[in-house]
């Protein structure tokens, strides 16, 4: 056994080290280096393989628009991302077939590609073969079976069938074949996580309306931030007269009324476009704000005056349930004829 002297030396050298900054420092470093790699990884695969709507914004940015992954990224993260930069390739072949089909509009291939990222990003063998990815993307055409007339060399006519595909714009149709196809239930967190990542790949991080991250101030119990959050998760559903939920997808009151009152905003029963312009102050085109409401006349044979209505965001633009659910240009010719006025809500 050592004897006091010796003891007493000990303790004295491990009090002096435990007191030392430098001491505390140097084990702080080697535990950060130690635990770093851990929770780097913990934190990346938490956020990318949640099926909740807080997906991971640089890995949609990096599978939608390419870009170089880091080298300190985990390698089940680089995987998952190439894994799904190919998929996106074998989508964008698969669409190319059907497009030779289609007689009008077109395929939304954000769209499609987002519903994909929700369902299988993270998913362990993602890769498919190619009738696969032809399956999924026509779930999101409607084929039909037409007739034409063609005149031989003689100029005799006849008649022959074809094949259209008609591009689907309703999405419960399309969640609907997607559900068949896929065998699977398509939950409202898958869809609410896919019009996230949708809003995110078309439109960027930003919310219009807000500069350098920072947002307009309170708006009634909630803030511009929270208001755009909600709205923009229904970006692409279709105009139902009448809607007045994601069930059943909005007209252009209902999805205000939602909107602002999910939000926290201001709480909106469900009304008309006359309905809320009569809660409304009305504001000049200089004193309207992001979170202020437009409001437009002559759209369609409305009973009353107002016919329509959008949510500002600034810089001549409007989120609005048009068909689909979208940004619309104030400045346009069609947009300037209906103006009414812009209104605040009291």
């Amino acid at each position: 056994m050592a004897d006091p002297a010796t003891i007493t030396l000990a303790v004295k050298a491990a009090i002096a080290a435990a007191t030392d900054k430098r001491t505390w420092k140097a084990v702080g470093v080697v535990i950060a280096a130690i635990l770093t790699p851990f929770i780097l990884i913990i934190v990346m695969i938490m956020s990318l393989l949640s099926g909740t709507a807080g997906h991971n914004n640089s890995a949609v940015d990096l599978s939608f628009h390419g870009g170089s992954i880091s080298s300190q990224v985990p390698s089940e993260y680089r995987q998952y991302i190439e894994d799904m930069r190919g998929s996106f390739s074998d989508l964008d072949e698969a669409v190319s077939e059907i497009t030779s089909m289609i007689e009008s509009g077109s395929i939304d291939s954000t769209r499609m590609k987002s519903i994909f990222y929700s369902l299988f990003f993270g998913a362990e063998n993602l890769r498919m073969d190619a009738s696969d990815y032809r399956a999924f993307a026509d779930c999101f055409v409607r084929y039909e079976e037409r007739t034409r007339t063609v005149t031989d060399a003689d100029g005799n006519e006849t008649e022959e069938t074809y094949t259209v595909a008609v591009p689907i714009t309703d999405l419960n149709e399309i969640y609907g074949s997607l559900e068949s196809s896929l065998g699977r239930t398509i939950t409202e967190e898958n869809r609410i996580n896919a019009q996230q990542i949708y809003s995110h790949a078309k439109y960027g991080r930003a919310i219009p309306g807000a500069e350098d991250g920072e947002y307009p101030g309170e708006m009634g119990d909630g803030t511009y931030q929270a208001l755009m959050e909600e709205a923009q998760k229904y970006i692409g559903y279709p105009y139902v007269w009448g809607g007045s939920s994601p069930q059943t997808s909005f007209d252009c009151s209902g999805y205000v009324c939602w909107v602002y009152s999910k939000s926290g905003v201001y709480y909106l029963p469900r009304t008309t476009a006359s309905g809320i312009f009569n809660q409304c102050a009305v504001i000049s085109r200089e004193e309207a704000k992001p979170g202020d409401l437009v409001f437009f006349q002559g759209t369609y044979a409305s009973a009353g005056v107002i016919s329509h209505i959008g949510i500002y965001v600034g810089n001549g633009q409007m989120l609005h349930c048009g068909d689909p659910i979208g940004y619309a240009d104030l400045n346009s010719r069609y947009w300037r004829s209906h103006f009414y006025a812009y209104g605040r809500l009291k």
